[in-house]
């Protein structure tokens, strides 16, 4: 509790640093050199009366936005290319993998690059938050005092967890919400229930250090919302089901478009983010509503200043921004955008709904908090932490139930999907927690006895060519195929080089047919991986730890596959042996 508290104090005092950097950045690029003053959210948001939505739009020296964010993407993508690779991105699935996958070790000058470089992105213009760049930033420090305290690989992640509550906590005045999302992130369906007391404490901390100085203040203000006609949760259901539909559109963009430019634009990938940041500010040339974090916009459509169709327009955009800054390599957070397409759609559904049933949604602005919540719990599977963030950034609680009605929805139709690639699905299937699978069951239990063998399976030669391994996978259910050396002599054991996965054929998935003929089995090969029939789970275990595949081809005893096993039927079996143990006296309970 005392090194949680510690990072707290660390956690506050990056965030000051972060903010006071992307507001300096932000004042040279966009105010005095492209001339956009931009709204502001909270206190400092416009009134009512005095927003000037079409001055909003027209920025002075407007043609500079097709220099300032591409200059922006070049220093950024250079910084992190050069000095930090891991700090690509929006930062939080760095910080996931590294729980999960790395025993939460990160290197400390991640830190001090992220800082930099999501700086620079966001403040000349990108599309982009401060969630996942602090969220790293407070986990570095989280790590690295593990490290220094040569503390066990659990205590780390624990710290890391600390420091992603501290940095959320402080920078959105949201300590109880920064803290639940920090356990909450880790997983599409569970939390890391031993790191709520680490997060409380170091949030806690966080935001009392962080307040003290910039003083106590909300993101957003809102008007006195209140909830009393319990009918109006079933507009709700048909607005979650619309925020999950979007959120996974919004998720497929995005992937869709990162692998476009790790894959397929053949520059070097420190010139990636600038390429994003000249498409970023072509498309705001136009629409200058995308640049930077968006929050003032956010803010004049909870006042009710912003039409339907500037909304709409919003959406669209802002999902395309995105894109083009983080799936380009630029570095900055996914919370912020998803916040402003959420809201933006509550605002266009709270207005619907106002003209339809006038007598039942009497606050259309209120869709507009409710949109902010359910979207990010879609596309980012945190729902509980969603509705206390949103509750604390806005200072209002009267809304509480249609927003964690309306979360969980959206959660429930969208978690296959998220904007966090490295999430694992729950505690057991985690790898940070493969040591409390009890070893000493697992030692006891061999593949053999577990798996269907022989089985028929599908190989490949190495010069099959894309679109015969499309073919394969088009026809079967299986998500590996062995590939085998040319060179094979009847009657012997076929020497295997390689395998190829499903997940490395679907980036190519529409590419063109001549494009599919070039590419052949070797140059999508991973190197080859197995087990054996006598081999023991824990064995399997921890080969797939190393190599992270769906599954491993299990060989017999003349080096021949007879079949496949999935991590899944490791952890299955590991429970059928503690119900085992415990039926027949045992002692213990299944973990």
């Amino acid at each position: 509790m005392i090194y949680s508290a510690l990072v707290g104090v660390v956690g506050a005092l990056g965030a000051l640093v972060f903010t006071t950097l992307v507001n300096y950045i932000s004042d040279g690029a966009l105010l005095q050199l492209v001339g956009y003053s931009m709204p502001m959210p909270g206190a400092e948001a416009s009134g009512l009366s005095d927003f000037d939505l079409d001055q909003a739009l027209r920025p002075a020296r407007r043609w500079l936005l097709f220099i300032v964010p591409a200059v922006g993407g070049l220093l950024s993508g250079w910084l992190v290319f050069k000095f930090a690779p891991e700090a690509e991105g929006h930062g939080t699935d760095a910080v996931i993998k590294a729980y999960h996958r790395e025993g939460a070790a990160i290197r400390p000058r991640v830190a001090v690059i992220k800082t930099l470089a999501s700086s620079i992105t966001i403040g000349t213009g990108g599309s982009a938050g401060k969630e996942g760049p602090i969220a790293q930033i407070g986990a570095t420090f989280g790590s690295y005092l593990g490290q220094r305290l040569n503390l066990a690989p659990r205590e780390r992640r624990l710290l890391v967890i600390a420091g992603v509550a501290a940095g959320i906590g402080s920078i959105f005045q949201s300590p109880l919400g920064g803290a639940f999302f920090a356990v909450e992130v880790l997983y599409r369906e569970d939390i890391e229930s031993e790191g709520i007391m680490p997060a409380m404490v170091a949030a806690i901390t966080g935001y009392s250090v962080y307040t003290s100085i910039e003083g106590t203040s909300t993101v957003f203000t809102t008007p006195v919302y209140q909830f009393i006609n319990p009918l109006e949760l079933l507009p709700l259901i048909v607005f979650a089901v619309v925020c999950a539909v979007v959120g996974i559109v919004f998720t497929n963009i995005f992937y869709g478009t990162r692998n476009i430019f790790s894959n397929r634009l053949a520059i070097p990938t420190y010139m990636k983010p600038a390429v994003g940041g000249l498409l970023l500010g072509g498309l705001a040339f136009f629409f200058p509503a995308i640049l930077g974090s968006s929050y003032g916009w956010l803010q004049q459509a909870i006042n009710g200043n912003l039409p339907m169709t500037i909304m709409l327009v919003i959406v669209i955009a802002k999902i395309i921004a995105t894109s083009f800054t983080i799936g380009s390599g630029g570095s900055g957070g996914v919370f912020a955008p998803s916040l402003v397409i959420g809201g933006m759609l509550g605002g266009i559904y709270g207005l619907g709904m106002a003209t339809l049933l006038p007598d039942l949604v009497t606050q259309p602005a209120a869709y507009v908090m409710i949109g902010m919540a359910t979207f990010f719990a879609a596309v980012a599977n945190v729902p509980i932490a969603m509705t206390i963030m949103i509750s604390e950034m806005t200072g209002s609680y009267t809304l509480l139930v249609p927003l964690i009605f309306s979360g969980v929805i959206a959660h429930v139709l969208a978690r296959r999907w998220s904007l966090y690639s490295e999430q694992v699905r729950n505690y057991n299937e985690s790898p940070a927690h493969v040591h409390e699978l009890a070893p000493e069951l697992l030692s006891t239990i061999k593949v053999g006895s577990i798996i269907k063998h022989p089985v028929y399976y599908h190989s490949l030669v190495p010069d099959h060519t894309l679109d015969e391994i499309e073919s394969v996978f088009t026809r079967t259910r299986e998500v590996i195929l062995p590939v085998t050396s040319a060179e094979e002599v009847p009657g012997k054991t076929p020497a295997y080089v390689g395998l190829v996965l499903l997940d490395s054929v679907q980036p190519y998935l529409d590419s063109d047919p001549e494009f599919k003929h070039t590419v052949i089995a070797m140059d999508l090969a991973e190197p080859f991986a197995s087990v054996h029939l006598d081999s023991s789970l824990d064995e399997v275990q921890a080969v797939f730890e190393k190599v992270e595949y769906p599954e491993l081809p299990v060989l017999d005893s003349s080096g021949l596959i007879v079949g496949f096993i999935r991590p899944g039927q490791v952890i299955s079996e590991y429970h059928r042996a503690r119900l085992r143990l415990r039926n027949t006296g045992g002692g213990g309970t299944p973990a």
